[in-house]
């Protein structure tokens, strides 16, 4: 089986380009700029940007699946050119705030233009990324062993990246997946501080947290630039997922406490959910230096 990976030197697609070749498939990478190094050695590297479709003519031709990373604007032309290429099964990389209805404009176009296509689909909607925490704390953990967040208290069920990598490979490369969407969080609801102390834990070391107000956290995130700087607004309250200013009354009315055991990819493969405090093991180094 030939599968195309879009998406596939992000932290998800990295992961699901392994497991593939350890299975025994033929697969393609999808990445903006080819790098060595970072993929097996018998994997195809295409250079190709989903934003610009004409890019991924040779990388689909004689694929068999796709695993699509989401971008909504050219996502029905993608699928177009994929259903002419032959291919028969398309998995795409969706968010948890579509099944609750949050996300409209981002991943949500992208799996009505997959489900149009009368292709075999499925879709895999994460919801908050444990790595996310790596690209918020990390360079404050790194530089001084600190995190300045506004909410402690504030938790939800971070997900290891390797159970959306699990997930993704079950639904491209087994039969029984078609039609489904599967919503992936971790197994343990953890606030801010909680998680804090699981990553000191990780790395035997003591991570100060310090509390700031929201506003202060948003220079922080700004200054630091990349994902914490795009996410500031929508991560610290400022914007909703649609980008428009939120409803607050709907905010404090919302208690994730009271919403009991999240599924998790344990309905999938059969095995329990990677906790964060085995997510922080993982990533330990990369919190060090």
């Amino acid at each position: 089986m030939t599968i195309l990976v879009t998406g596939a030197a992000g932290n998800v697609g990295r992961n699901i380009v392994r497991e593939l070749v350890a299975g025994g498939h033929a697969v393609r990478a999808l990445t903006r700029r080819a790098r060595t190094g970072v993929f097996p050695d018998d994997v195809v590297v295409h250079e190709g940007d989903l934003t610009r479709p004409e890019t991924l003519r040779d990388a689909l031709e004689g694929v068999d699946a796709l695993f699509l990373f989401p971008v909504a604007a050219t996502a029905e032309e993608v699928v177009r050119m994929a259903k002419s290429a032959g291919l028969h099964r398309i998995v795409v990389l969706s968010s948890g705030a579509v099944t609750t209805g949050y996300d409209t404009d981002f991943h949500l176009p992208v799996e009505r233009a997959v489900e149009a296509s009368g292709l075999e689909w499925a879709h895999v909607r994460p919801g908050e990324f444990a790595m996310n925490k790596l690209a918020l704390w990390g360079p404050p953990i790194r530089a001084e062993r600190v995190v300045r967040d506004p909410a402690p208290d504030a938790a939800w069920f971070p997900v290891h990246e390797r159970d959306i990598a699990d997930v993704a490979v079950a639904a491209l490369t087994e039969e029984g997946h078609a039609g489904h969407a599967y919503t992936l969080n971790g197994p343990e609801l953890l606030s801010h501080r909680r998680q804090v102390e699981l990553i000191a834990a990780a790395m035997q070391e003591e991570i100060r947290f310090e509390v700031v107000t929201p506003q202060e956290a948003r220079e922080i995130y700004l200054a630091q630039g990349g994902f914490a700087a795009q996410s500031a607004d929508f991560l610290l309250g400022f914007e909703d997922y649609s980008g428009k200013e939120p409803d607050a009354s709907q905010g404090e009315a919302y208690d994730p406490s009271s919403i009991g055991p999240m599924p998790t990819a344990e309905a999938v493969t059969g095995r329990p959910a990677r906790t964060f405090a085995q997510w922080a093991r993982d990533h330990a180094e990369e919190f060090r230096s």
